[in-house]
Formats: structure tokens, C-alpha cells, sequence
């Protein structure tokens, strides 16, 4: 059984292109085997990520970035089962949001910059399938 899920967090002590990289390179390792995939948008202090896979999979990479001390302020936005994957081509894709149009943030949002704690889960998930629409996304599967 596939799922998606797509959550928000905080960054514990600033975000920097380290701390990025080592996040992606994590996961870029660890999730083929786990048959994970997914994207990491991030913009300011704000973390938002969509995982997709099998339940187990998906639930268990949840549980370690909720110990992660590197995140707060976790909220989940969206999960549910699935019929098929939309981040299927990403075993970890990466979207920077300061470089993005901020026209693209203001569609799905009452400021043009990244606050999914202010949106409902299906406009986060809608910017998400916008990025992917306009090639915004960035990695290798």
C-alpha cells in the first residue's frame, strides 16, 4: 500500500546550504532501498517535505525526523493512502524557495513566501504539484 505524507517543521538553529546537503545526501542514500520517494522545499527557517512509499516505510522515516533535533515545530499537513506516486522521479528532490518566483507562493498563500502553517495542507500540496509542473524540482532519482 502506497501513501503520501507532507509535513511542515522549523529549523533548529538556522538554516545553511550544510545542513541542507546533509539532509539530502541522507536521504538520497537511504531512501531507494526503502523504496522512498519525495521532495525537500525549504525557504527561511521552514521546512516542507512530501515523502511517498509503502505505509511502514513512509511512517518510520516520519518517526526519526521527529526525533531529528534538527526540526521543531513538526505539524503534520497531509496523509492518506495513494493510488500511485507524483514524486516518483525524485529519490530526494530539492526545491530552494528564495529563488523561486515569488509569484508562484503568493497563488497558494496571502504572502508570497513559504508559511504552511498558515495554509491548509491542500495548498501546500498543490504548490508542491505546481513546482513540478514549472520543473522547479531538482535532484536525481
Amino acid at each position: 500500500m502506497l501513501v503520501r505524507l507532507l509535513y511542515a517543521s522549523r529549523v533548529v538553529g538556522g538554516m545553511n546550504q550544510e545542513l541542507i546537503s546533509d539532509i539530502l545526501a541522507k536521504a538520497r542514500k537511504n531512501n531507494p532501498s526503502a523504496g522512498l520517494t519525495g521532495v525537500l522545499c525549504y525557504g527561511g527557517e521552514i521546512f516542507l517535505q512530501v515523502l511517498e512509499g509503502g505505509r511502514d516505510q513512509v511512517n518510520a522515516v516520519y518517526g526519526k525526523i521527529l526525533r531529528d533535533p534538527r526540526h521543531k515545530d513538526m505539524v503534520l499537513l497531509e496523509y492518506g493512502e495513494i493510488a500511485e506516486r507524483h514524486f516518483n522521479n525524485w529519490t530526494m528532490g530539492q526545491v530552494n524557495l528564495s529563488k523561486l518566483n515569488p509569484s508562484v507562493l503568493l497563488k497558494y498563500s496571502s504572502l508570497p513566501q513559504l508559511d504552511p502553517y498558515t495554509v491548509s495542507g491542500k495548498a501546500s500540496m498543490a504548490l508542491l504539484e505546481e513546482l513540478i509542473a514549472i520543473a522547479s524540482i531538482v535532484g536525481h532519482a
